[in-house]
């Protein structure tokens, strides 16, 4: 026989969940409702207009992403989440972007592969649930699955979503990762987070691609992240030069917003910079090899996208660099490259080379 928790019980157990959540590495944990009724006729809009592009997976499973009980059966509830990415230690996000003979790197990837780690995370929260509820049905879902994330998350009061698409916190900014437990438990759910975005627009004057085409509207075709990480063809050259020297992803969005002046460096080893990645040379990037690019995004979310499509960006970075020697040669050397992909990028990325002037600036 099943005995039902009553109230008192089912508060106990919410915030004790929360206070292991936080013991786990968690800055904070709420607990959401399914109803995301709201969130799917936007989903729908989003992908009816196209916006998703080449992510085919944002239209694959249906109606899935915006009904847990559908993805998941018998859940009622979404415990949601959040672990601060922020290395300690970095080179200075603008400082690197200014210097465009340096590759620059979101900030989400510097460290190990955040799946892994929330998914570890997530998981040992649910048994330390079971341990002292009881078996319950529940799922662990880190990135890697038709979930709603940010909608479920701002529900669970984690934040609100901003203009930019990101889940943002006044006591936290957006550097963030966010993780759920699907769970069949009636749980007390949490007051949904309010938005403080007000007037300001600066994500979307920040753009450089103009990928926020409204408030709380990204057209990920025109984005930079989707083009280093998504896209796995042809950059479109006309977004080539505005890519500038971001080789995986794009943060400009988030560095630019007013609330990310309260975010705090994360306290995850996991997440402190490896390989020195915060701020490496494109040329020196752009000299590995397959083996060496594996051996170095090992654990990382970077390897995701394949030797070929990290030199297929460092050599648009390299187009956008000052005009040098060394670039120049770097790409010769890969000319003859077996991809077509590559070779395509390196043809754009010598032409532009040798449109501009050499740069003196140093000398």
């Amino acid at each position: 026989m099943t005995v039902t928790p009553d109230d008192a019980q089912l508060a106990e157990l919410a915030a004790a969940v929360k206070a292991w959540g936080r013991a786990l590495g968690f800055q904070q944990v709420g607990i959401a409702d399914i109803d995301l009724g709201a969130h799917e006729a936007r989903l729908l809009d989003w992908l009816a207009e196209g916006f998703h592009g080449e992510m085919e997976y944002m239209a694959r499973h249906g109606l899935k992403r915006g009904r847990p009980a559908e993805l998941a059966p018998g859940t009622t509830r979404v415990i949601a989440a959040r672990m601060d990415y922020l290395p300690p230690v970095a080179a200075a996000p603008w400082s690197v972007l200014r210097q465009r003979e340096l590759g620059y790197v979101s900030r989400y990837a510097l460290g190990r592969d955040y799946h892994k780690v929330l998914r570890r995370r997530l998981q040992r929260l649910a048994e330390r649930i079971a341990a002292a509820s009881g078996p319950f049905g529940y799922r662990v879902f880190a990135d890697s699955a038709p979930v709603l994330e940010k909608a479920l998350a701002e529900k669970a009061g984690l934040g609100w979503i901003g203009k930019h698409s990101n889940l943002l916190d006044r006591r936290a900014g957006s550097w963030f990762f966010l993780g759920e437990i699907y769970v069949d438990l009636p749980l007390p759910v949490d007051r949904p987070a309010s938005a403080h975005c007000g007037r300001c627009t600066a994500c979307l004057d920040i753009c450089p691609t103009r990928a926020i085409v409204a408030p709380y509207r990204v057209d990920a075709r025109r984005c930079i992240s989707y083009h280093t990480i998504e896209l796995r063809g042809s950059i479109p050259p006309e977004f080539r030069r505005a890519i500038g020297n971001r080789i995986y992803g794009c943060d400009d969005c988030q560095l630019v917003c007013p609330w990310n002046r309260f975010a705090r460096p994360s306290v995850e080893p996991d997440f402190r910079v490896r390989h020195g990645l915060d701020a490496l040379g494109l040329i020196e990037l752009f000299d590995w090899d397959e083996a060496a690019f594996l051996r170095r995004t090992e654990g990382s979310a970077i390897r995701r996208i394949g030797h070929e499509r990290w030199l297929r960006n460092i050599a648009v970075a390299l187009g956008n660099a000052p005009r040098s020697a060394a670039a120049t040669a770097a790409l010769r050397g890969r000319m003859t490259h077996p991809s077509a992909l590559v070779r395509e990028h390196v043809a754009w990325a010598l032409a532009e080379q040798g449109s501009r002037s050499v740069d003196t600036s140093g000398i």
